[in-house]
């Protein structure tokens, strides 16, 4: 898949997407999901609940590893990628975690395989990115049919406080950036608002940033699709009720204070060009979203920016650019 077009048409494909959830609104077949398996108590290997299971570290910037964890009821990978120099320079750095989209052929490798390694060369920051499912949503789901899959528990109780035992890593808010496209750009929004101390810069590339509109859209689409790709017919959010602490803890619009102080970086796609339908139709509902959004960080007096591009649902390599320039630029400095 091209680096300049990464989409979620395939796994909005696989859920019959948009209108299939709202005719169905995240109902029927996943009532019968059970309960979601709880993040246990007690550590796997190290006091971080992890154990690395498989690991490559010959590549002097990209490193790879593989954990055990009770968290996720498989091993998921991470990769780290390691500013130019960082074996000899001694610095510690600042941290970016970059979180994927969602699709059947996504995982943790995919920015990797994108070029984020040309894309940072050079530069003076350590980049995290973590698995999250096919259509995790970075979140614990409130029902799972396969085990675990609690990947909020596992990025923000396990990976962040491992990272920053075992890499120069400045272990502190004004040291840490979230950024992600699409599901990725939705979970960093969540992050950042709902992790306030642990971040000071936040951007989504094309990420959700409103669970209700539509008539709870995008909530729907979350449960669909992690129903299908990642759950077994388990949700993200419950059906045919959804936990509605659950979602307005997670909904960026219902915690516009939380963003007060950070770098807020917001993108999304205006159509035009050789758009499909498709593809349109998804990022017509993240730029909803993301106006929404913007309109209550500005009657908040709270700072962002926002930039708006022609296209549709897809990465653009030369925003993402800028964007990190900015992320540099806002955390401590290396």
């Amino acid at each position: 898949m091209s680096a300049h077009h990464l989409t979620r048409r395939n796994v909005l494909k696989a859920t019959g997407g948009l209108s299939t959830a709202i005719a169905l609104g995240s109902a029927g077949v996943l009532a019968t999901a059970s309960p979601a398996g709880a993040s246990p108590a007690g550590a796997v290997g190290d006091g971080f609940g992890l154990r690395i299971v498989d690991r490559n570290e010959q590549n002097p910037r990209l490193k790879y590893y593989r954990f055990a964890t009770r968290a996720i009821g498989w091993n998921p990978g991470i990769n780290v990628l390691l500013p130019d120099g960082y074996d000899t320079s001694g610095r510690t750095y600042p941290v970016l975690y970059l979180l994927h989209w969602g699709n059947l052929n996504v995982d943790f490798t995919s920015f990797d395989r994108a070029g984020v390694r040309e894309w940072t060369a050079g530069k003076p920051i350590i980049v995290v990115m973590p698995d999250g499912g096919h259509a995790g949503w970075y979140s614990d789901p409130v029902s799972s049919n396969v085990g675990p899959r609690n990947w909020e528990t596992f990025h923000m109780d396990q990976l962040v406080p491992w990272i920053d035992a075992n890499f120069r890593t400045y272990a502190e808010g004004n040291g840490r950036a979230v950024a992600g496209f699409s599901m990725g750009g939705f979970g960093a929004l969540k992050y950042a608002a709902k992790y306030h101390d642990r971040f000071a810069s936040v951007s989504a590339h094309s990420g959700p940033a409103s669970l209700r509109r539509d008539f709870g859209l995008v909530t729907h689409w979350a449960n669909l699709s992690s129903a299908v790709s990642d759950l077994a017919g388990g949700t993200i959010y419950g059906a045919p009720l959804w936990n509605e602490a659950k979602v307005s803890a997670d909904n960026p619009v219902e915690n516009i204070e939380r963003y007060r102080g950070k770098r807020v970086f917001l993108v999304a796609g205006t159509g035009g060009g050789k758009v499909d339908w498709f593809n349109q139709v998804s990022e017509n509902q993240v730029l909803a979203g993301q106006r929404e959004f913007r309109g209550m960080l500005r009657d908040a007096g709270i700072e962002h920016e926002a930039h708006e591009e022609p296209g549709g649902h897809e990465f653009r390599i030369p925003v993402f650019l800028r964007d990190l320039d900015g992320i540099i630029e806002r955390l401590r400095k290396a």
